[in-house]
């Protein structure tokens, strides 16, 4: 956009105001040495980062059962993360213009200490405890509480949570920690504009591939960090593992979510040390001409109210750029599907093919993290082996996208039958139904047993079928003790076809058919692939973002594209989808001061079609908008090409393949 802000002028205008990019200087031939050290170091905040963001996806469902919260509260706090973003266009505009490798290294400190503020409520809340038969009591210990039929009764559990509201009430205070997002609105606008400041135009994509690449290394250890402390009992170091009677399989088991963070934040407090000692501006600088130079700029000091007059002018020419705004829409949809993707992977893959969070974050880390950070790495290559130009950087993207999009589609055919749970997904056969809809879950087998609607101590009984107690499943003795305790005399399991002899239980669901974890393995494998092709979008995805604006908004242009990304993108999605998880939700926990809790089972197929479907639909639509972007820089490509032979420039535009690499 030009400083007139006429839109037709937008590809003229590029060549008078940006001719340093295609001079061959003596420095311009030689990389600095400084400039390698600043992508190496931000390429190490971009891996603390994206560590931390991984973990933090990875502990979703550990969290969610830790505190007894819904999906949806879980998408409030995802996307809490993003809130701080909400200064990032400030950041981005004003402190291009100031030091910007110590704007990045504050934001970066202070992104470390808010990782390990997150870990602060393990310390300050009392210790995790779920109810169990295999225990027989409850958290205060002053009643003996067995999941057997007969045991107890509807007011003896009503003792049991009175007293404790006051106790539970302190947990809501605890997310605050988490807006702790601010640090990161410098990392990415700030970096990556300093970079094409200060690199040849063949380099900067490279570089910038390169940053990305070694900043998806990060989701690898951040999901194997996952993957280790799911494997740990929330509690580890201060209660005996062996009191444990519950597995990592078990909807209760609640990981070590808080070590990951207290690891994650010590390491993203190294990151920024080095960024503070790196000089403000660069000797070399082939992208600008001398007077644009940030160290040939006027000697006195800038003040920021000189600075933000022009603030509204450049906001403008960036909003009324058609193809920008074109470029920003399609960006939002496919960031609401990214998200969606990204965030709620590790909880499907649980679901749908009953495998243990340490699993699936380990496979997601292993598999996922090397296939994005190759087809990143090949995508920077491939632009800079072939020197592509806006044009072509744009085709690559659409291409890529549209053949991820079509490797989704077999997606669907992979799944795995709800688990058959007694009263939630098949019914009690042989007995009527109670019509007491206070008591939704009980049959005539255990309608004398007073089991509560909440209770959710599972039991797998001989007939294959999952029960939601031993007292639901009408169960009337015991034997042995801890994780080997069994369940005998089940009433409700006879009602199947067995004799009394073999009507027993034993602790925990019932393990899913036997060809899920192969569709799980399948699934992975065509999940690598898809990242891949992806992925190879990604560097042109910022190179354009860059180069459809004018180079001294290019900052700004940043800025206000990771804004509106988060705010519109990454937030919303969390929650929206979040509360869509909520609705196929089959069986609730329950706090133990009252109200629905964590879910303890969902109707799998419905979160199948909701996750696939949802996110499908908005790549196709987004991709419908890269289409018509492609077309409009493709027309404006002609145009140029056909204007500079009509006015006989001196200096060609678009005919060159580096001078095609800006629309302005």
């Amino acid at each position: 956009m030009t400083m007139d802000g006429s839109p037709d002028r937008f590809i003229e205008s590029r060549l008078t105001e940006y001719p340093g990019r295609n001079q061959e200087t003596p420095q311009a031939k030689s990389c600095s040495p400084t400039l390698k050290i600043f992508v190496g170091l931000l390429a190490f905040c971009h891996f603390t980062k994206s560590l931390t963001s991984a973990y933090t996806k990875s502990t979703i469902t550990q969290i969610e059962r830790r505190f007894e919260i819904p999906s949806s509260t879980i998408g409030i706090i995802d996307g809490s993360f993003e809130m701080g973003s909400l200064l990032v266009i400030t950041v981005s505009y004003f402190g291009g213009k100031f030091h910007r490798p110590k704007i990045i290294a504050a934001g970066v400190l202070l992104m470390g200490i808010g990782t390990l503020l997150m870990a602060l409520p393990h310390f300050i809340m009392d210790r995790y405890k779920y109810d169990t038969a295999a225990t027989h009591t409850n958290d205060a210990g002053n009643f003996t509480v067995s999941s057997t039929c007969s045991s107890h009764t509807q007011d003896t559990v009503q003792q049991l949570v009175s007293g404790c509201l006051k106790r539970e009430a302190k947990s809501s205070l605890m997310w605050v920690i988490v807006l702790f997002g601010i640090g990161e609105a410098s990392i990415g606008p700030l970096g990556m504009s300093f970079i094409d400041d200060y690199a040849r135009p063949e380099n900067s994509a490279f570089y910038i591939g390169c940053l990305h690449t070694l900043g998806v290394i990060g989701p690898l250890f951040g999901y194997s960090l996952g993957s280790l402390c799911a494997s740990l009992y929330v509690n580890i170091g201060s209660v005996n593992q062996e009191s444990v009677t519950i597995t990592p399989e078990d909807s209760r088991w609640v990981g070590a979510w808080w070590l990951g963070y207290m690891v994650s934040g010590l390491l993203t407090l190294l990151a920024p040390l080095p960024l503070w000692f790196l000089p403000r501006a660069l000797p070399e600088n082939p992208q600008t001409s001398k007077q644009d130079h940030p160290s040939s700029q006027h000697k006195h000091t800038l003040c920021i109210p000189e600075i933000a007059k022009d603030f509204g002018s450049s906001l403008k020419h960036l909003l009324t750029n058609g193809i920008f705004l074109l470029y920003l829409g399609y960006s939002v949809l496919s960031f609401n599907a990214f998200t969606i993707f990204i965030t709620y992977t590790p909880k499907y893959l649980e679901q749908q093919f009953g495998q243990s969070a340490s699993k699936t974050n380990f496979l997601i880390g292993v598999m996922s993290s090397p296939a994005v950070a190759l087809g990143i790495f090949l995508s920077g290559w491939k632009m800079k082996r072939f020197k592509l130009s806006l044009l072509g950087s744009a085709r690559l993207m659409f291409f890529a996208s549209v053949t991820s999009l079509v490797c989704t589609i077999p997606y669907f055919a992979f799944s795995c039958e709800n688990l058959d749970v007694a009263g939630v997904t098949v019914p009690y056969q042989g007995f009527i139904e109670v019509q007491d809809t206070s008591h939704d879950f009980l049959t005539s087998c255990n309608a004398n047993c007073g089991c509560t609607d909440f209770q959710w101590d599972p039991v797998c009984g001989q007939n294959g079928v999952t029960y939601i107690s031993p007292c639901h499943a009408g169960c009337n003795s015991t034997l042995g003790a801890g994780q080997n305790m069994t369940f005998h005399g089940c009433s409700c399991i006879q009602s199947r076809g067995l004799t009394s002899g073999n009507s027993s239980a034993v602790l925990g669901q019932c393990s899913r058919e036997s060809n899920c974890t192969k569709m799980f393995y399948i699934y992975l494998a065509l999940q690598f692939f898809t990242l891949f092709v992806y992925s190879l979008g990604t560097t042109p995805f910022f190179f354009i973002t860059m180069r459809i604006v004018d180079p001294a908004l290019k900052s700004l242009s940043m800025g206000i594209f990771l804004l509106v990304l988060r705010v519109f993108g990454a937030v919303p999605a969390s929650i929206f989808f979040g509360a869509l998880i909520d609705s196929t939700c089959l069986k609730w926990g329950q706090k133990k001061c009252g109200g629905s809790g964590a879910c303890r089972i969902y109707d799998i197929e419905i979160f199948r079609y909701l996750f696939l479907g949802l996110v499908s639909a908005l790549w196709a639509f987004s991709y419908t908008l890269l289409w018509i972007v492609v077309t409009q820089i493709k027309r404006k490509v002609r145009n140029n090409k056909q204007m500079s032979k009509d006015t006989e420039l001196q200096q060609p535009v678009l005919c060159d393949p580096e001078q095609e690499n800006t629309l302005q």
